[in-house]
């Protein structure tokens, strides 16, 4: 799984000044086809909403940083390889300023963040994580209204925080015996949270390709650096090896980690931030839908109570309070 909320900033396009009067006009992105930027969004869709489920089938059978761990660390090998196929090596080289802060970021991602809601999935299941995953934009938010000269938040992003505290207080009570998986997932959405805000604060150079690829190599090698310590590598058995364990594994790598990002990548560049983030809210609701129809996953009253609450909280935290246009005159 990869919630990459990180590379939003950097991909909105630059507004430039302009010195002539004019009448207003609708803002455009891109002009591709329709067709096209629905098969993106289908395979966004597709790709990232599976992601839980795939990890609770692997983890039933593999250790969960090992599992973790290797699987994001190879696909950094895969993108950074691609990138230096295609530009050189340098094309896949960053400064050390960029490098050391790529590392922070990475750890947040895929160690506190990936790491901790693979392991709390070998007690709770993917839907519940998943509706506790969409949490994140909340503790963002948080985060920048606490930060000297950080983004506040409007009165409509108050009222959102208030509903996704509500509907995680609705999830806690309704599943009391999974109290520990639940506090794992909420920890993991908060070190998303910290990743990608750091990641917007230190502005590196570069792609989003190239910063993906160094902080999924850094935050892989730490996650299995873990499972070693860990005393993970017992766990590894024949028996663990399963047929449904390796296919999770390999479906998250090719599927999660590098078919799922492009397509993200591509929507952002041209179709914008605003379609492309609606990923946010889809998610969470397929996941458990998929999860009750594959796994035969329970899905809850409080789980049917508090999603919606979850998913309207992280639009109204995202939205932007609207300015007054004031439309120019037009000068004939």
């Amino acid at each position: 799984m990869w919630y990459p909320s990180r590379l939003l900033s950097r991909l909105e396009p630059p507004t430039k000044p302009t010195t002539s009067v004019a009448p207003l006009k609708p803002l455009t992105v891109g002009e591709e086809p329709t067709w096209k930027v629905l098969g993106a969004l289908c395979l966004l869709y597709l790709c990232w909403s599976t992601t839980y489920l795939a990890i609770r089938i692997g983890v039933k059978d593999l250790p969960p940083f090992l599992f973790a761990g290797t699987r994001v660390t190879l696909a950094s090998l895969c993108l950074l390889g691609v990138l230096a196929l295609v530009g050189g090596w340098r094309a896949a080289s960053m400064t050390w300023r960029d490098l050391a802060w790529t590392a922070v970021v990475g750890i947040f991602l895929f160690v506190g963040g990936n790491g901790l809601v693979t392991l709390a999935q070998k007690s709770i299941e993917s839907g519940l994580a998943a509706l506790l995953i969409a949490t994140t934009p909340l503790w963002m938010a948080i985060l920048e209204g606490v930060w000297p000269g950080g983004e506040r938040l409007h009165v409509a992003g108050w009222l959102g925080l208030g509903l996704g505290m509500t509907g995680v207080a609705l999830l806690a009570r309704g599943q009391q015996g999974e109290a520990t998986g639940m506090a794992l997932v909420l920890c993991s959405a908060c070190a998303w949270g910290v990743g990608s805000f750091i990641q917007r604060r230190s502005k590196p150079q570069g792609s989003p390709y190239l910063h993906a690829g160094w902080q999924m190599a850094f935050g892989g090698i730490a996650s299995t650096l873990i499972g070693l310590g860990l005393g993970e590598t017992s766990q590894l058995t024949a028996e663990s090896i399963t047929p449904r364990a390796v296919g999770a594994f390999f479906y998250l790598l090719v599927i999660g980690s590098l078919v799922g990002f492009v397509a993200y990548i591509w929507l952002l560049k041209h179709v914008g931030t605003a379609l492309a983030g609606t990923y946010a809210y889809v998610n969470p609701v397929l996941a458990v839908i998929l999860g009750a129809l594959v796994e035969g996953e329970q899905v809850t009253w409080s789980m049917l109570a508090a999603g919606p609450l979850v998913l309207s909280s992280v639009a109204l935290v995202r939205a932007k309070p609207q300015a007054k246009l004031v439309r120019a005159p037009v000068v004939e």
